[in-house]
């Protein structure tokens, strides 16, 4: 097949070099033809890494090199939204990274671009972590195996408080924008199989207000290391989400929904199921046409190719998640419920 996918990388961090590098690489017809990522020895680095031909010295030059026709963006979420219009403006598909933007703001500008271009692709990273499992609690919702939907419970593990790291860039919101820690891409799964959130109260913690930035400079923290959103569902359940980097030794990461006649439990790779009369959960098995796995890469590219649509994650989609996302940010400085 000839090259029919030039591809521009601008971002090389972790995700961008286990999963998007290689697996485009591995697709007939792919070509990445260069990178650019935050500094140019480490654009150099993943260049001899992968033999990409080129690097840049600015991501505006990914764009604008005549050889790329899409853009994969694995920056932090402070260049989503600036790379992604330039990007469509080029009149070249995209695929960014997760969290979608900073805010619900940019991401609308985002949609908006996209709307306008329709016959270019544009593809937010999904949230990866319940692939495994979606399908077979999208089936057992819907055969009625919990009966009502009446809560979902959601926890998320952490380690015990280190004051002396250095700032995450989520712990940035001059990387992160208003996203906390993990709570878009467990709230992205979680609607996945449930409607979606309408109101929202949160509560969070900072206990350490200052840390050293990038540079070793100390800058106030302004992203909470325990969170609690409590949302209520269009559906008319109620969604309780923990975040937390401070939970040392909580068991595992799990998600429940309870309903009127049953129980699910989601763990990190396994789901468990109960009904009214039994004493305890016990492990469902997913059947194998019903385990999904990680695919964006070749989804991008299908789509790019249109053999199939985007499902995972369309813009729209992201836009709702940073809508959800704003709100528990402006119910954290309200201190009072906020619409989504």
């Amino acid at each position: 097949m000839p090259t029919d996918v030039r591809v521009g990388i601008v971002g090389a961090g972790a995700n961008t070099t286990a999963k998007h590098i290689p697996l485009l690489q591995e697709i007939d017809g792919v070509e990445i033809m260069g990178v650019v990522n935050r500094s140019a020895s480490s654009s150099d680095a993943v260049a001899r890494r992968f033999g990409i031909p080129c690097t840049y010295d600015h991501w505006e030059q990914a764009v604008a090199d005549p050889d790329t026709n899409a853009i994969v963006i694995g920056t932090w979420p402070y260049l989503h939204c600036p790379v992604t219009l330039a990007a469509l403006e080029a009149g070249k598909h995209v695929l960014t990274e997760a969290r979608m933007a900073m805010n619900a703001n940019e991401a609308l500008r985002m949609l908006k671009a996209s709307e306008a271009r329709p016959e270019l692709v544009a593809q937010v990273v999904p949230s990866p972590i319940t692939f495994f499992a979606d399908a077979t609690i999208q089936r057992l919702i819907a055969e009625e195996y919990i009966g009502q939907l009446l809560a979902v419970e959601s926890r998320m593990r952490g380690g015990f408080i280190d004051s002396t790291a250095p700032m995450h860039w989520r712990q940035n919101t001059e990387l992160s924008g208003k996203n906390i820690m993990a709570m878009g891409i467990y709230y992205e799964a979680i609607i996945r199989w449930v409607s979606r959130a309408s109101t929202v109260m949160a509560r969070g913690k900072i206990f350490t207000e200052q840390r050293t930035n990038e540079h070793g400079d100390p800058q106030t923290v302004r992203v909470p290391e325990h969170l609690d959103v409590v949302a209520d569902l269009e559906c008319g359940a109620q969604l309780h989400m923990q975040q937390s980097a401070i939970a040392g030794l909580l068991e595992d990461d799990s998600i429940y929904l309870f309903g009127s006649e049953g129980t699910l439990r989601l763990t990190t790779d396994k789901l468990f199921g109960g009904q009214r009369g039994d004493e305890s959960l016990a492990e469902i098995a997913i059947p194998e046409h019903e385990r999904g796995g990680w695919q964006v890469e070749a989804d991008f590219v299908a789509a790019i190719r249109r053999e199939r649509e985007v499902t995972h994650t369309t813009f729209a989609d992201g836009l709702h998640y940073m809508q959800f996302t704003d709100a528990v940010a402006r119910s954290l400085n309200s201190s009072r419920a906020e619409t989504v």
